[in-house]
């Protein structure tokens, strides 16, 4: 590798750590608004997945999941981050343990679409790919692994509980129409930020 492409990696690594650092912050922020409890399941419904979705949308892949990664790993070693200001480990095995699981992946995939939509060029369009992608991730990884983890904490068997979630959907379609509208913003202000 020569000095250049070392100078120029170097020079790259500490805006992606701001970038990841700013939206673990941002997610934990929206995680502390108030929740609102719905059902008796112990899932209530948050503005975190506002922030994962936008994790993804506007930093792409690898730093979306990071931030996400950062934000459960604050959450975990104790900082009252989680929704509900709770912390600790004892919240993966809680009802939300799946969901919070879920948002690593949840994030990379979104990001991953997102990449693919802003490298081909912003257009009307592009919120609306912005949009698929997350919910993409929603029906792919949240749905499965959130109604697994209400599963093993409440000791319900899966197949009574995929219903359940459905509840959360309403209000994710409205998150995510309005992620995919910030980050298309945030594009535009900011065309170079999925250059890489």
């Amino acid at each position: 590798m020569s000095t250049t492409a070392t100078v120029r990696t170097r020079a790259i690594a500490p805006s992606d750590l701001a970038y990841i650092a700013v939206f673990a912050a941002l997610i934990a922020a929206l995680a502390l608004t108030p929740p609102i409890p719905i059902g008796a399941l112990g899932v209530p419904i948050t503005l975190q997945t506002l922030g994962v979705a936008l994790a993804g949308m506007c930093l792409g892949a690898w730093r979306g999941a990071a931030a996400v990664g950062l934000y459960l790993l604050v959450g975990l070693a104790g900082l009252p981050v989680f929704s509900g200001g709770r912390a600790g480990l004892a919240v993966l095995v809680g009802p939300t343990g799946g969901y919070l699981l879920a948002f690593v992946p949840a994030a990379f995939v979104t990001g991953l679409v997102a990449q693919w939509a802003v490298r081909r060029g912003l257009s009307r369009v592009t919120p609306v790919f912005l949009f698929l992608g997350s919910f993409a991730a929603r029906v792919l990884i949240v749905w499965p692994l959130g109604v697994l983890g209400i599963s093993r904490a409440v000791g319900t068997p899966v197949g009574d509980l995929w219903l359940s979630d459905l509840a959360f959907w309403p209000g994710d379609i409205i998150k995510g129409v309005i992620a995919a509208g910030i980050a298309f913003a945030v594009h535009k202000a900011f065309p170079r930020l999925l250059a890489r």
